[in-house]
């Protein structure tokens, strides 16, 4: 398996510091529902420390953990297209501290930069990939072993 990309590593500095300069530090007090499924998805966050689960709601009552993320993840990506809605939920698993970054201002600074926005989309779809990766490990481990179905 391919080791995780971190978005913030990942840009090029002069990039990463244009892109810097839109965020705004958060924290998250464990327990705290960050975004629901279906929800407008105007921003993202790049974790400084904590863990916050991805979580899919299965029936009303019970939702799965798809991913957990950490320090240096990128959350959040459904801002970057259309119908701009979170696919899954998010919690902090415990105290998080993030840098936030509404898409507004990103969006624009890339058409501002298309050299920071080729380079952001690049990022974003290595990330895309390597948790498409990392989701289809997990599933072919849970519908192959003998207690079927349970992650």
């Amino acid at each position: 398996m391919t080791k995780a990309i971190k978005l913030l590593t990942a840009l090029p500095p002069p990039q990463r510091e244009r892109l810097m300069t839109l965020a705004r530090e958060v924290h998250f007090p464990e327990d705290t529902r960050i975004f629901e499924a279906g929800g407008t998805a105007d921003r993202f966050w790049v974790i400084r420390s904590g863990a916050v689960s991805l979580v899919q709601e299965v029936t009303p009552r019970r939702r799965v953990t798809v991913a957990g993320l950490g320090a240096g993840d990128m959350l959040g990506w459904s801002w970057l297209f259309p119908p701009y809605q979170w696919d899954f939920g998010a919690e902090a698993f415990s105290p998080v501290r993030a840098y936030e970054f509404e898409a507004r201002p990103v969006l624009k600074l890339c058409e501002e930069d298309p050299a920071l926005g080729m380079s952001l989309v690049r990022v974003v779809a290595e990330i895309l990939a390597h948790r498409l990766e990392m989701t289809r490990g997990k599933l072919m481990d849970a519908y192959s072993s003998p207690r079927r179905g349970r992650f």
